[in-house]
């Protein structure tokens, strides 16, 4: 046991070592502390000792050296005895190379093959079937509502010696974490203990040691955060009732509702639902747009992350009982969680709306799209957008509310005004289109100049108090505080950049296009870490905060390396970022890309060189995306990779221009 650990036993000791202690005479305090000290360790080892039987050591053989570019690791693992009849229970981090074969050693000592047979892909957990000739071991559960914040943790594993368990001591730091599904603990969980036991002082099995993520669902979703002091564990009792499905071979998934909540913060937002998936689970059992969800299974609901913390540890399948308040009436109802929802795709009326500053309730029809569903229902520009789907219309915002509850080839209704008539449409939504257009009208009419003090424009360094990263910004000199700017976030390549070509490239650019353009640079010039992507969502808060921001134009964008983190940012910031530019480079390995969702739209503009090695990973990644329905444009030009020039940049500015279609 290291230093460490003992220091922290000696001051958080449970209740039985207390009592041990109280029996014995102690002449002094330093010998009292002496003695403490030897029953803590004897209490350790004799926990360890109980749980030893059921933690098997696990060696894989063959399969992938690499995984979406990521050098994947050979060595033992750990799995866990959950059925005396040869059923273990492990990591699914440890089989992320698909091993051609895998061989568990036996408390005996002999080695048997074994196989996966089902996989918890909630929980990223994987039950093996191992082909014994002698009874595993089944250790004992700690019932949930016996854990408490506090006790004694101790993680083992059986990787480094067959003969001798790895052992770590902590403290549980909490019971629900990644929204229900994992205990925490301040234990040293590493590989070298994935997918073995969490125990109490008594050697029963608290949980099953997992890398896991609050942000990410994959294999290897907070490996980064090994031996940090920061592990998680999925509770052995809420694996157990689930224990027969997985033994037939059936998969376990996250349980989906398909509905997309109002509001950015998860922990002050009410879940109001915006959205309902057509033809998802929510929708089917007949939830709507402005629902608010009060009750989960009897459970009070108030804010979002409550109902994150509700749902997360439920399964595809469930039956949930939900109370919703619609209006001034409580509805209840019943829904049947779904294992995955059919890819989202965005209608599409065929309007870009005007920008010019207004208090006036509506959308002004800036552009009508040629051969648009708006185009053949007659709808022509300065034409002033009401109503939709019986909805009042007051902003841009709320007419993507409104469409989020749609999909292409439904129909529905609006009412613009022309003039002093109200006239009114019904239509047939179509698909986003692939096609830029090669000329637009002015996006506003010319705005008086502003009274007053604006805030900084042209270069203006940004310097974050709490980090060493530097950063810039280049604000237009024309900036006008009434008018709503886009924001273009370049993110450099590997190697730095020249800041006056930067911002020469996009000067004009920003000033006849209402544009900012934001450049946070790497700590190190040569690399950027995927750990930075707060600050560069710091960054963008900051201009945010600094400036009046139009956030259906707020885009990341960069070049090979600079283009992975543009991606990772975009990706990882859905409620920020609208838009995603990137040239020669695919995404990035460990990215797992969500679904198109209702709200939070997001389109990308993907250029590759003909002659570039990623181009077939780049095209692999597009057919990725559009199978997700994702509104993807793809240019590619010959000879080799590089940057977009002046007339590619121009087309990238238009689709910007084009982002916030209706």
């Amino acid at each position: 046991m290291t230093t460490r650990s003992r220091t922290r036993v000696r001051f958080r000791c449970s209740a039985a070592a207390l009592i041990l202690a109280a029996l014995f005479a102690l002449p002094s305090p330093a010998a009292a502390q002496d003695d403490m000290a030897a029953l803590e360790e004897q209490a350790v080892k004799a926990a360890v000792a109980r749980i030893a039987p059921s933690v098997l050591r696990i060696e894989t053989i063959g399969g992938l050296e690499r995984v979406d570019r990521m050098l994947i690791g050979t060595g033992a693992t750990t799995g866990l005895a959950v059925s005396a009849d040869g059923y273990v229970i492990s990591s699914a981090f440890n089989f992320i190379q698909k091993p051609s074969a895998i061989l568990v050693t036996l408390p005996s000592g002999k080695r048997a093959s074994a196989e996966i047979i089902a996989r918890d892909r909630s929980r990223m957990l994987v039950l093996l079937k191992v082909a014994v000739d002698e009874p595993l071991v089944v250790p004992e559960a700690v019932p949930r509502d016996q854990l408490a914040v506090g006790q004694w943790t101790i993680a083992v594993g059986r990787t480094f010696e067959q003969d001798e368990p790895n052992v770590s001591v902590g403290i549980l730091s909490a019971t629900s974490r990644i929204w229900g599904k994992a205990i925490q603990t301040d234990a040293k969980i590493s590989p070298g203990n994935y997918g073995g036991p969490l125990i109490d002082i008594r050697g029963r099995v608290l949980g099953v040691l997992v890398p896991l993520s609050p942000q990410q669902q994959d294999e290897v979703a907070g490996a980064e955060w090994y031996d940090s002091g920061i592990g998680f564990a999925v509770p052995l009792a809420d694996v157990l009732p689930h224990l027969d499905k997985l033994k037939r071979g059936d998969e376990l998934h996250p349980g989906l509702l398909g509905i997309t909540l109002k509001g950015s913060d998860i922990y002050a937002d009410p879940p109001e639902i915006v959205a309902c998936q057509p033809k998802s689970p929510a929708r089917q059992a007949g939830l709507q747009a402005g629902d608010v969800i009060v009750e989960v299974d009897g459970t009070k609901i108030v804010r979002q992350s409550q109902l994150r913390h509700a749902l997360g540890p439920r399964y595809a399948g469930d039956q949930v009982r939900l109370a919703v308040m619609r209006g001034d009436h409580r509805v209840e109802l019943n829904v049947e969680l779904a294992a995955k929802l059919e890819p989202y795709e965005n209608p599409f009326l065929g309007l870009l709306p005007d920008r010019t500053p207004t208090d006036k309730p509506g959308v002004t029809v800036r552009y009508v799209v040629p051969d648009s569903p708006a185009a053949e229902a007659g709808i022509a520009a300065a034409d002033r957008l009401v109503r939709l789907a019986d909805k009042p219309v007051s902003d841009v915002a709320s007419v993507w509310e409104i469409l989020g509850n749609y999909e292409p080839k439904q129909k529905v209704k609006l009412a613009v005004e022309r003039g002093a008539e109200t006239k009114e449409f019904e239509l047939e939504l179509a698909s986003l289109p692939a096609a830029i257009p090669e000329q637009l009208p002015a996006a506003r009419k010319a705005v008086e100049a502003a009274a007053g003090e604006r805030p900084p424009v042209g270069e203006v360094e940004l310097k974050l108090p709490e980090e060493t990263n530097e950063c810039f910004v280049y604000v237009p000199e024309n900036y006008h505080p009434q008018v709503a700017y886009g924001i273009v976030l370049w993110l450099h390549e590997p190697g730095g950049f020249d800041r006056g070509k930067l911002v020469s490239a996009w000067k004009d650019h920003c000033r006849k296009n209402d544009l900012i353009l934001l450049a946070p640079q790497a700590a190190d010039p040569s690399r950027w870490l995927p750990t930075e992507v707060d600050f560069v969502r710091k960054t963008l808060d900051e201009v945010i905060s600094r400036y009046r921001v139009d956030r259906t134009r707020i885009i990341a964008s960069g070049h090979q390396a600079g283009g992975a983190m543009a991606a990772l940012t975009a990706f990882s910031h859905r409620s920020l970022i609208r838009g995603l530019a990137i040239t020669d480079t695919g995404l990035p390995g460990r990215l797992q890309v969500p679904a198109n969702d209702p709200m939070e739209r997001l389109a990308l503009f993907i250029g590759v060189a003909e002659k570039s090695d990623a181009a077939p990973r780049i095209q692999e990644h597009v057919s990725q995306l559009q199978q997700m329905k994702y509104p993807v444009i793809l240019r590619k030009h010959p000879g080799d990779a590089r940057p977009l020039n002046d007339s590619e940049r121009a087309e990238l500015v238009r689709w910007i221009d084009t982002l916030d279609r209706l």
